[in-house]
């Protein structure tokens, strides 16, 4: 199948009301070390980064959860020398916390500050641009961590503050004691359900979008057939939409997306991730990949222009009732049960 060209530059954006510019499309880079099978060579990964800051795409999202701390290490070896960093648009996130129980979420002040040290101190900076809170801590008042996050701006350690996969009420309450700059979310073909609250009330604020996994996780690359190249180790083998039985029906909804980017003339991750960049101005897609052939795809995708007819039909593929498995099991934490505790009660436990 043919695909969009890579060649054209890559625009910036403004993100969010604050300031902050950044390229209009991302590169998540979580997968460059975990959750998507073995890490790959670090050898690879700074090459491949390089080669997206080289043609334009200089917003790089990274988190101490990713490894843990691995992919922020990988991120400061390539940002060394060559005038790489001053390129660059860095957002990293904390939240994630390995505990003696396992995995927990921590969003209380003290270790604000301590996982802000850790990852300025990993990826070799005196300032991240982009700070955001990876999950929100519902034991923690978000006015608390914002507050710390504020300090954290003062003292010029960070640039811009950030929430992900947080409430409606959530990013208010945040965004009311620091501006807040993005907030980062999964919005794709066959995620939807941030179109009732999230996305208006970002819009409403000024808030920029960033949208992680617009391809689905790679399921609008390939479709079903992904599953076949699953290491044991890979996390969507937990995914209730990579399930056996859902996948099989989620198939179609690919099969008719193939069949549209045939016509389009592009690839089928590109008709997709064209999708998303036609939801606004306020909208920055991340796809991941460890590829440079999948990399200069999903720039092309830049190019593909669809009209209002095409993006309704392209949102009938995939409609509420068409779509089989949560995009994560029940287990693990999302916006929907981002709520905190108030303020008040954190100043009488303190």
């Amino acid at each position: 199948m043919a695909s969009a060209t890579a060649a054209a530059a890559v625009p910036r954006m403004k993100l969010g009301s604050q300031g902050m510019e950044v390229s209009a499309q991302g590169l998540g880079c979580m997968g460059m070390s975990v959750a998507y099978g073995p890490p790959k060579p670090d050898a690879d990964m700074v090459a491949l980064i390089h080669h997206a800051v080289d043609a334009g795409v200089t917003f790089l999202d990274t988190s101490d959860v990713y490894g843990p701390h691995t992919n922020e290490i990988l991120l400061g070896k390539a940002l060394q020398g060559g005038g790489v960093r001053e390129k660059v648009d860095l957002a990293t996130k904390f939240g994630g916390f390995l505990g003696e129980d396992g995995w927990s979420v921590r969003g209380d002040p003290a270790y604000v500050r301590e996982a802000c040290e850790g990852s300025l101190k990993r990826l070799g900076v005196d300032c991240i641009d982009l700070y955001c809170q990876h999950r929100v801590d519902t034991r923690v008042p978000i006015e608390a961590t914002i507050g710390e996050l504020k300090k954290l701006v003062e003292e010029r350690k960070i640039k811009y503050i950030g929430l992900s996969e947080a409430s409606a009420a959530t990013i208010r309450r945040a965004h009311a004691v620091h501006p807040i700059t993005s907030v980062q979310m999964e919005w794709s073909l066959w995620s939807r359900d941030v179109e009732q609250d999230i996305i208006p009330t970002c819009r409403e604020l000024g808030i920029g979008i960033v949208c992680y996994s617009p391809l689905g996780r790679g399921f609008f690359s390939v479709g079903s057939k992904l599953a076949d190249s699953l290491s044991d180790d890979d996390f969507r083998k937990l995914l209730p939409r990579f399930q056996p039985e859902n996948l099989e029906k989620n198939a179609l909804i690919f099969e008719s997306v193939n069949a549209m980017a045939a016509r389009k003339g592009c690839t089928p991750s590109q008709l997709a991730l064209a999708w998303v960049h036609h939801q606004g101005s306020d909208v920055c897609p991340i796809p991941g990949t460890t590829k440079m052939e999948n990399f200069n795809q999903n720039v092309g995708a830049l190019s593909v222009k669809l009209t209002p007819e095409e993006m309704a039909e392209l949102e009938s593929y995939a409609a509420t009732g068409d779509v089989h498995g949560d995009r994560y099991p029940e287990m693990m934490n999302t916006w929907k049960d981002s709520e905190t505790p108030p303020l008040s009660s954190w100043k009488v436990e303190c």
